[in-house]
């Protein structure tokens, strides 16, 4: 990260206070081999709850807005009927196609899990990390295939399936178009303020050993990768923020409220501040509906801290995961990030046994997703074990390489 802003040099020792929610908050990654002894069985066991439910949770709703896209609240009607669309349909020729979304989602987790591996040689600037997670995505956008001349592929830029165009943000295309790293001093694209980069930094709130204030950091400068507009990059990080709190145990309000407080910090927060207020205030009024979605965003619906408050307001608003998805999707806006973004809220806050099996069940890449995100948190939990200076796994040096 910015070594003007944070402290990149190592992870936050300090074990992660308390959450509120009835389940235990997870406790911090260090960086010595007794760390694991911080991390009861029950402990384990509910973080990789979460991880899974924050990935498939935001891969769900992104293939349950993945038919609508680019449609009108009228256009959703006509198609699907008047209740709008009720569940999973076809998209890119099959039920259950994910987007640039999830695709991107994948690559982060990628990304931190190499952050962390390569601790060990003494390099520690997750930004760049993630960079270079991002630029293998890219590859996947023009090459027919993987290629076994990328010496740096790893596991994930393997699987074949993510190599299909679906739907990506041009912003992201050009962003990651060369080795060029955008930092907050210097943005790509510092007009794009489209939630390409918000949905892509639900991962980040997974980090439950680092302070809220350190995840919005790293997501704001990962955004910036991409999305140089402030409210664009301000949204990545208080999204990261609020998967954060969920992740601990916080309740959704407090993890807002967390979020909030921390953006006041920020010049040019105001956008972002104010979406979450009206996410807020809306939830507290009438039953929840289509309209009350749409009022949340002033203009189009694509801006990111209208993404933003669309999917807080579902979130908070929600009977369950389903109910929570259809309302996120059923509006004009951009249905596939929104319906990512309050899955992947959803599924910090309930965990995975909280989604839909039937809409799981038909979830393109389901294995992938469930594979990284089991690897994510045995990362997180055990590193040290598989590779520390008293253990090493070669199968994982392999699965996630150093260089």
């Amino acid at each position: 990260m910015d070594t003007s802003t944070a402290t990149p040099t190592a992870l936050p020792d300090a074990a992660a206070p308390a959450g509120t929610g009835a389940r235990p908050a997870a406790p911090a990654v260090t960086s010595g081999a007794a760390s694991t002894a911080l991390w009861g069985r029950a402990e384990q066991q509910d973080f990789r709850s979460r991880v899974r439910g924050t990935l498939l949770g935001s891969a769900i709703g992104d293939a349950l807005g993945a038919p609508v896209a680019g449609l009108s609240l009228d256009g959703i009607r006509e198609t699907h009927g008047l209740a709008g669309l009720t569940g999973p349909a076809p998209a890119y020729g099959r039920r259950g196609s994910v987007t640039a979304s999830t695709q991107l989602v994948l690559f982060t987790v990628d990304g931190l899990i190499r952050a962390h591996v390569r601790r060990d040689t003494g390099g520690w600037h997750p930004p760049t990390d993630l960079h270079r997670a991002y630029l293998r995505w890219a590859a996947t956008q023009h090459d027919w295939g993987p290629d076994e001349r990328r010496k740096d592929n790893g596991w994930l830029a393997q699987q074949e399936w993510l190599y299909a165009r679906r739907g990506p943000d041009r912003a992201c295309m050009t962003g990651f178009a060369d080795d060029m790293l955008g930092t907050p001093d210097q943005p790509k694209n510092p007009t794009a303020r489209d939630a390409a980069a918000t949905v892509r930094s639900a991962p980040f709130g997974l980090l439950v050993g680092w302070e809220p204030a350190l995840v919005l950091q790293l997501a704001v400068e990962c955004a910036t990768q991409s999305h140089g507009h402030p409210t664009a990059f301000l949204s990545a990080g208080a999204f990261a923020v609020i998967v954060h709190g969920l992740t601990r145990g916080d309740s959704l309000d407090g993890a807002v409220q967390r979020a909030l407080g921390l953006l006041g910090a920020r010049a040019s927060h105001q956008p972002v501040t104010d979406a979450l207020q009206r996410a807020l205030s809306a939830a507290a009024q009438g039953e929840p509906s289509p309209k009350a979605v749409e009022s949340l965003s002033p203009g189009d619906g694509r801006d990111a801290e209208d993404a933003l408050a669309v999917a807080v307001y579902c979130a908070l608003v929600a009977e369950d995961v389903p109910h929570g998805l259809r309302l996120a999707v059923n509006h004009g806006g951009d249905s596939t990030v929104t319906g990512a973004m309050c899955g992947a809220l959803l599924g910090a806050l309930h965990g995975e046994t909280a989604l839909p099996a039937a809409w799981l069940a038909d979830l393109e890449g389901r294995a992938t997703i469930l594979e990284l995100a089991d690897d994510f948190a045995l990362e997180m939990t055990q590193g040290p074990a598989l590779h520390g200076p008293s253990a090493s796994a070669p199968g994982w040096l392999s699965r996630y390489p150093r260089g």
